[in-house]
């Protein structure tokens, strides 16, 4: 049968070998089903946050694991690229050299196309090719996982969790989609860690669709907002997960769609406390780059069994609810709520997630990685505290998305902003591909406009920072906001050279 598929071109039309083709690889696929049915895995796309994640993963239980990425490049340096050597994963141009006889799994990102050299090789070679969604699905199934889901607050939520449980010695794993800074300070990429525990800690995206592949032990659902998807299609996303979770369904009652898909009261959070949830943060007070509050847990009748207070070098409300998430999940598979507050003293953050550059010429300079129309209204709100003016950026990507989200946008913003407040924004992100190009930022930033609100925009955002400086004063925030570009983290440096 195999020297049969390897006769035929994977170009020629014939639609009777293309269906014998698609059954083949249908079987060997049926193949891969437990972490044990592979030992040499090859990604397509390593370098993407996803992707490089799960392969540190794999590389640290003992697979031997390669990849390639379209963003290497020969002679030129890639931290990534050099991180995941320095883990001992192997790193190739994507010309198909990496894919051998050996490869016994192919995984792929969803930007991967079936044109892409590797793809066509790996099928001439009759090896599996699944999509990085499915091999976390099959990964998780080998743990204790707990599945962090939302349309918002995933990677922080992650990364407090697993503070926790490594605190209360658990010795966790996690896969994240973003790096912990306590991971990165070891010299790693930072969105994947191995422990010798049995509980992992995974985000579950929403966004593709990839959540229902999760069989989770515990799954958590922080909100739902509109984010890439109508409502009702992500409450039947979100339906599915609950119903494929097995032991706590954890559910933020104080998030009004959310609520309706609780499982148990007794097992969710909130921070109303007059709903029937069983944990609760209270006492909210954002001081400086650090919040304060009081999480308790209560019985019947509303004994409190347990209780402890929290203080994280964190900014704004939302990452009360983050915690609150948090310390609810560590809580329900055994750890006192002390311990979590001990835990998230230390919490140290996540890249592009409020990450504080500095201070410099009465300018505080924050990054963060928001781009969704709640994500963005949150942020702006968390640096108000901090300052009489906040100077807010954002640059959307994808001319898809932001049509999509085009109103939500325009009006979660507005209602974010103070009248002394301004937003920014430069042109869409644009990575590539067959959109069509039927909006620009600056269509937002009129809308703005007619409604009100301070509302600038910069087509290049590298002329961001001239433009701006008539707009500075002595008590004042530059935060900028953005997602998917990989250009964004140089961007926020070159911004702080220039201040």
């Amino acid at each position: 049968m195999i020297s049969a598929i390897n006769s035929f071109s994977p170009f020629s039309p014939d639609s009777y070998r293309d269906k014998y083709a698609k059954k083949f690889h249908l079987h060997l696929l049926s193949m891969i089903t437990s972490i044990n049915d592979f030992k040499n895995v090859f990604f397509i796309g390593v370098a993407g946050t996803g992707m490089s994640a799960i392969a540190q993963y794999l590389k640290g239980i003992g697979k031997e694991v390669s990849g390639s990425d379209r963003y290497f490049h020969p002679g030129e340096p890639n931290e990534t690229k050099e991180k995941l050597e320095a883990e001992g994963i192997l790193c190739f141009l994507q010309n198909g050299e990496g894919i051998t006889t050996a490869t016994d799994l192919v995984v792929v990102s969803t930007a991967v196309e079936d044109t892409v050299e590797e793809v066509i090789k790996a099928k001439q070679l009759n090896i599996p090719i699944i999509k990085r969604a499915e091999l976390l699905a099959i990964i998780a199934r080998s743990k204790k996982t707990i599945a962090v889901g939302g349309t918002s607050g995933k990677s922080t939520t992650s990364a407090m969790l697993f503070d926790i449980l490594q605190h209360a010695g658990m010795q966790p794993s996690i896969i994240s989609g973003a790096g912990l800074t306590s991971i990165i300070k070891e010299g790693k990429i930072g969105n994947a860690k191995v422990g010798s525990g049995d509980w992992l800690v995974i985000e579950a995206d929403e966004s593709d669709g990839s959540i229902v592949n999760y069989t989770p032990k515990v799954g958590l659902l922080i909100n739902i907002d509109k984010d890439h998807k109508e409502i009702d299609t992500l409450i039947e996303i979100f339906e599915q997960f609950k119903k494929n979770t097995s032991q706590f369904f954890v559910v933020n009652q104080s998030h009004a769609l959310a609520k309706k898909l609780s499982a148990n009261p007794a097992h969710n959070f909130s921070v109303d406390v007059n709903d029937d949830a069983a944990y609760h943060a209270t006492g909210f007070k954002q001081d400086g780059f650090s919040i304060s509050f009081n999480i308790q847990k209560s019985g019947g009748q509303s004994l409190i069994t347990d209780h402890s207070s929290f203080i994280l070098h964190s900014l704004g409300k939302h990452n009360m609810e983050n915690a609150l998430a948090a310390a609810t999940v560590a809580h329900l598979i055994g750890v006192p709520l002390q311990t979590a507050a001990e835990a998230l003293k230390n919490y140290e953050g996540i890249y592009r997630r409020h990450q504080i550059i500095g201070q410099k010429n009465s300018v505080w300079l924050i990054d963060d990685y928001a781009h969704n129309p709640a994500k963005c209204a949150a942020s702006i709100e968390a640096c108000q505290p901090l300052a009489k003016k906040v100077i807010a950026w954002f640059q959307p990507h994808g001319y898809g998305p932001t049509k999509f989200l085009r109103n939500d946008f325009v009006e979660e913003i507005r209602k974010a902003l103070r009248p002394e407040d301004e937003i920014w924004m430069s042109e869409i992100f644009y990575a590539g591909g067959t959109a069509v190009k039927d909006i620009s930022a600056n269509d937002l930033i009129n809308d703005l406009k007619a409604k009100g609100s301070q509302a600038f925009f910069v087509e290049n955002r590298n002329d961001l920072v001239a433009a701006l400086r008539p707009h500075f004063t002595e008590d004042c925030v530059l935060l900028l906001m953005g997602a998917r570009d990989p250009g964004l983290e140089q961007f926020a440096k070159t911004v702080w050279e220039q201040l």
